[in-house]
Formats: structure tokens, sequence, C-alpha cells
């Protein structure tokens, strides 16, 4: 009994490893623009069943894409430095257990989302799809972090249907600034794996821009941050929020510092600070609806 006791929590333990449990960013990174969504959309006052649906959407459809992530990249995992530990690529979950989770998570996401609105439910599908088919696009295009972009900014028009019924203009011009951000930080991540990525043949931003890496992702930081900044002016929100935004300014000028030598562990820190970018513009949207 003792060692079945044991042997399940080490599966679980494997599990939790799989779905990235002990490193939250991905959840965070998916989060804050839905959140930031949600708030827009609500003005301040979202629906508390639509907060706590999106919260555990997140999580689990992040989890989702993490598993469908390792199980694409099971034979590429154990030559990156940064990934050769993950269970699928050490060989401590097999590929159709993998995919079993995967399923499973869909389905825990699909029933979530049969909580809301039909329309809801239809742009739900469309984020099943971009989650199943983001891994694989760095196969065969440079341009991965565009797709991610797309995929992790399927949540605000979702919350946008969820809140309001329908996805107005402004929805999409949220997703443009959030497309662009995770463009930006995707590519501080790609740089961290960039050697590895030429040695296995696998295609990033951060390969294609080469020598201009830091340039265009200082374009694209600065886009983001344009775009927010219209959007704020557009909803005439109060100073409060300009609070939030010049702190995500200072974080962006603080990413730039960090990959300034292209260095893999300053690049994966300038990638993980953008947790903070995110929930800097939401505390700013936070404080400018509740004054």
């Amino acid at each position: 009994m003792v060692m079945s006791e044991s042997r399940l929590i080490g599966r679980l333990t494997q599990y939790g490893l799989l779905i990235r449990l002990d490193k939250p960013i991905g959840s965070l990174l998916l989060l804050w623009p839905t959140l930031w969504a949600l708030w827009i959309a609500g003005q301040g006052r979202p629906d508390a069943l639509n907060v706590a649906v999106f919260l555990a959407g997140v999580f689990v459809m992040r989890s989702a894409g993490c598993v469908i992530n390792d199980y694409a990249d099971r034979d590429l995992d154990p030559h990156v430095e940064r990934t050769r530990g993950r269970p699928l690529a050490a060989g401590l979950i097999g590929p159709v257990e993998a995919l079993v989770v995967f399923a499973v998570l869909c389905l825990c996401g699909l029933a979530l989302v049969l909580l809301l609105n039909r329309l809801t439910v239809m742009l739900a599908f469309i984020g099943v799809a971009l989650t199943a088919v983001y891994p694989f696009v760095k196969r065969y295009s440079h341009l991965p972090q565009f797709f991610l972009g797309v995929a992790f900014s399927w949540g605000i028009p979702m919350a946008y249907a969820a809140q309001t019924g329908h996805v107005p203009g402004l929805a999409w011009v949220l997703v443009l600034a959030n497309l662009c951000w995770a463009v930006a930080y995707d590519t501080m991540y790609a740089m961290a794996d960039r050697e590895d990525d030429l040695k296995v043949g696998v295609k990033s931003t951060a390969i294609l821009f080469g020598r201009y890496d830091r340039f265009s992702v200082g374009v694209f930081q600065a886009v983001t941050l344009a775009i927010l900044a219209v959007i704020a002016r557009s909803l005439n929100l109060n100073a409060y929020y300009y609070v939030g935004w010049v702190l995500a300014l200072g974080l962006a000028l603080y990413q730039q510092y960090l990959i300034r030598d292209r260095g893999r562990s300053e690049s994966f820190k300038a990638f993980l600070n953008n947790a903070w970018f995110g929930g800097a513009i939401f505390t700013g949207l936070v404080l400018a609806y509740l004054d």
C-alpha cells in the first residue's frame, strides 16, 4: 500500500510538471489580457460568474497548451538545455498518456465555457483549435510568436462576448495590443533558446530578427504601450490608469536593459518580468474604475 501511494504521488507530481504547476508565468500572461477585457467590458464591475469561469478557464487551457506543446516537441526537447527535463522529454510520461491528459483538460474547459452564452462557446472552439495548432507552427514558420499572440489574445473577444453578448471593435484593438506584447515577450523567450533552436531546426522571431532582435522587441513594446494609451483615452480613463501604464513603461525599459547582451539567463528573466507588466496595466484599470 505504501508503494502504491508513493507511485501515485510520483505520477501526480509528473502530471503537475507536465502542466507547469511549478511555472505559473504562462497562466499569468494569458490571464492579464483576459482580465483587462473583462474589466473594460464590464466597466470595472464584471459579472462574478464570468470572472470565476475565466480564472479557472485560463488555468485549464494554459495547462492543455503546455501538454500539447510538449507532445509536439517530445523529440526536440531532449536536445534543448532548458527543456530536456520535462516529463515527456525525459520519458517519465508517455505520448498517449499526454494526449489523454490534453483531452481531459479540454473537456474541463468545455464544461466551464458551457456556463456562459452561446457566442462565448463558439469562440471557445476556435480557442481550442489555436491551442492545438500553435506548437506545430514553429516547424514551418519563423513567426510562431505571432501565432502565440493570437492564441494568447483569444480570451479578449471571449471575455467581451461573455460580458456583453457581442464583440465590439475596441475588443479587436485590445487584441492587437496584446498580440504585439506577446511577440515582444515571446521573442525574449526565444532569445534564451536561440542557440539550441538553431541546432534542432526550430524557427522563431529571435532567429528571424537576428541582430535586430532587441530593436524589434522594443518596437513591439512601444506599439503595445501606444495602443493601450489610445484605448485608455477612448475610454476616458482617469489619471489612476496611467500610474499602471507608466509602471509598465518602466518595466519594458528594464527588460530592454536585461536583454542588452542577449544572455540566455537574462533574456529568460526579461521574459518572466512580463508578468509584472501585465499586472501593472490591470492594476491601472482597477484603480481607474474604482475612482
